[in-house]
């Protein structure tokens, strides 16, 4: 019988980072290039272009996210804000995400080992 591969993601709108407890040290953290910053520089010249822009940013982030999904069957996505059912949702609607199975979780700030825990004990419960 072949191993499910299963991938945690804790995520907000600024970073993701990925979990993947099979594998020794492989954490890796994705990071959306859509910051203060740029907020505040688009903010500054039109409301309209900076939601334009902070979309656009936002799907190149989640497309970062994708291509690393593709590699598993379970993926959790958990964290404090929408941004894990805004990639959720994101990733519906491409046919390359349709075998995969996806749980949806809220959760508050963690520390890594919080994270990997949570990440454990969410497949260990099956």
């Amino acid at each position: 019988m072949e191993t499910k591969k299963n991938l945690g993601i804790w995520m907000d709108h600024s970073t993701a980072h990925l979990i993947d407890l099979e594998v020794e040290d492989s954490r890796r953290s994705i990071h959306s290039k859509f910051d203060f910053n740029t907020r505040g520089e688009a903010l500054s010249k039109n409301e309209n272009l900076m939601h334009n822009k902070e979309q656009q940013m936002h799907e190149a982030y989640y497309k970062k996210i994708g291509e690393r999904i593709l590699n598993y069957d379970h993926v959790l996505l958990f964290g404090p804000t929408h941004a894990k059912s805004e990639l959720h949702n994101y990733l519906e609607k491409d046919l390359h995400f349709e075998k995969i199975k996806f749980d949806i979780e809220g959760a508050y700030k963690m520390t890594n080992n919080e994270q990997d825990a949570f990440v454990r004990n969410h497949f260990e419960k099956g």
